[in-house]
């Protein structure tokens, strides 16, 4: 006669002992992504070129006109240059792990999802400090190479409100472009849907409000782009707060939002 067999407990991998992974480390992984492959090194490296390429364009062209220049002109040059593509980085940042079908290996190595998007974040606010230190570096080898060349010295005009609108304004952007990526989680799509927003939305709004006038009432409430103006040189007054608040909430925060709840709740396959 045979002895009925019990059932056998299913193995069981006990984790809870397992330090969880370091925040400073995700953060420190997400920003080496942004340099640690092709794409991303050429995009850094491109930024930085077209920076320097914008600047001396500048400083020849002041010099060869004999037009005054201050710092800030110079830093300015090369913040344009820098608003253009930092955006992509922010969006590289975020679409990695959905174009490259590497989310199940991320998210299985820190499953918590919520840390790895704040990690990304981080990394972006930090790759916005470097490009606004090159910026001023930039700015300031110019700056003191038109005031050699002019002989009557280099005209330091640049303030504190210039700086604070600088670093807002290169910091906008760059969440601009993140928001759009957790939006779409798509690398052309993001870029693509980004430079529409920078570039054609604001001469949409222009136009409408040239040929419409109850429309000219409603644009600089839905216009980030040109609520953004006042702050590179931090004059903002009266209604330019509002209009700042509402249409950021509009095309930032918003966005931002309803792409985080996405991620935190796509499948990923």
């Amino acid at each position: 006669m045979t002895t009925p067999t019990a059932h056998a407990t299913p193995a069981t991998f006990d984790i809870s002992g397992t330090a969880p992974v370091p925040f400073t480390r995700l953060v420190a992984v997400e920003l080496r992504k942004t340099y640690d492959t092709r794409a991303g090194w050429w995009l850094i490296g491109i930024t930085m070129i077209l920076a320097l390429v914008a600047d001396t364009i500048a400083l020849i062209v002041v010099t060869v006109q004999d037009i005054e220049s201050t710092y800030g002109d110079f830093v300015g040059g090369a913040a344009f240059v820098s608003s253009i593509l930092l955006p992509v980085l922010g969006i590289m940042l975020v679409t990695s792990e959905w174009s490259q079908r590497t989310a199940m290996v991320t998210f299985t190595l820190e499953p918590r999802r919520a840390h790895v998007v704040a990690a990304k974040l981080i990394a972006g606010l930090m790759l916005t400090g470097f490009v606004v230190v090159f910026a001023l570096v930039v700015g300031l080898v110019c700056n003191v190479l038109y005031g050699l060349i002019q002989g009557n010295g280099s005209d330091w005009t640049f303030g504190w409100s210039g700086f604070f609108g600088f670093v807002i304004t290169q910091t906008l952007a760059m969440l601009g472009g993140f928001a759009l990526a957790t939006l779409l989680l798509n690398t052309p799509g993001a870029i693509v849907l980004f430079f529409v927003y920078k570039w054609v939305l604001p001469g949409l709004f222009a136009l409408g409000s040239a040929l419409m006038a109850w429309f000219s009432d409603v644009a600089p409430w839905i216009d980030f782009q040109a609520a953004q103006q006042p702050l590179f040189d931090m004059s903002l007054k009266g209604d330019d707060y509002a209009h700042l608040f509402v249409s950021g909430f509009i095309w930032l925060a918003l966005p931002l939002a309803i792409g985080i709840w996405r991620i935190l709740r796509a499948e990923v396959k």
